[in-house]
């Protein structure tokens, strides 16, 4: 694992530290992180079916423990995957080597990439990650800096409704205790309106919009390309012709 220093850094330290305190149990797929578990099999489907994956230069932003950064690299992706969080990298590279599988964990901001390495990837992804930093239209920028002209770029999260909030906050947190107390912050959950307008403005275009709907009763997430009132993925593409820096 690789680690690269910064002065201006866009990450808020007490989130930081919260998955930190979690970093050894980010592989219990029974504990805090059940959910994300559940989750990657839709997410890595949706990514792997829209823009094959075996072969191509990945990155993997805001990794933590690196369940898809794995799933990616399974399927012959060639991962880099970053965090700005020592402790989930730790996992996440023990995890990898134990499962034989090569990824290039780095300790360092999208931003920060972006600068050194631009236009380096064919895929980029950023799954569950932008609604705990302080300003997610900065790392939307980064990504569209970081893929290929013609690359794809993928973004899921949180939309910003009362729904929402019952779901991912109410019943995910305190009710059903799928996830810690405190693990959501509900006023930086992102509407697919201002997601998309980051991208546009990051000259990124929108290929679709699909939610990513949990059933209560079976406790399972399939995709929904209609339902986007809680959790949804947004694939862009970032035209040909562009320059990445």
């Amino acid at each position: 694992m690789s680690t690269q220093q910064t002065h201006a850094v866009n990450a808020d330290a007490a989130e930081i530290d919260k998955f930190e305190q979690l970093a050894q149990r980010w592989w219990d797929t029974k504990g805090e992180f059940r959910p994300l578990h559940d989750m990657n099999p839709v997410r890595a489907n949706y990514i792997d079916r829209r823009s094959p994956v075996a072969g191509q230069r990945l990155l993997d932003v805001g990794c933590g423990g690196g369940i898809l950064s794995e799933a990616m690299a399974q399927r012959g992706a060639q991962v880099t995957a970053i965090d700005l969080g020592e402790a989930p990298l730790a996992v996440a590279e023990s995890h990898a080597q134990a499962s034989g599988l090569d990824i290039d964990y780095q300790l360092i901001s999208a931003e920060q990439l972006a600068a050194k390495a631009p236009g380096s990837f064919d895929i980029v992804t950023c799954l569950e990650m932008i609604e705990h930093v302080p300003d997610p239209a900065s790392v939307v920028n980064a990504c569209a800096r970081l893929v290929k002209p013609g690359g794809n770029v993928y973004f899921s999260t949180i939309n910003r409704n009362p729904k929402a909030w019952a779901m991912a906050v109410l019943g995910a947190e305190y009710l059903l205790q799928l996830l810690p107390r405190g693990t959501h912050d509900y006023a930086r959950f992102i509407k697919p309106s201002e997601l998309s307008a980051w991208a546009r403005q990051s000259e990124l275009e929108v290929s679709d919009l699909s939610g990513i709907v949990y059933n209560l009763l079976t406790r399972q997430f399939k995709l929904s390309p209609t339902d986007v009132s809680v959790n949804y993925v947004l694939h862009l593409r970032k035209p040909t012709g562009l320059e990445s820096d």
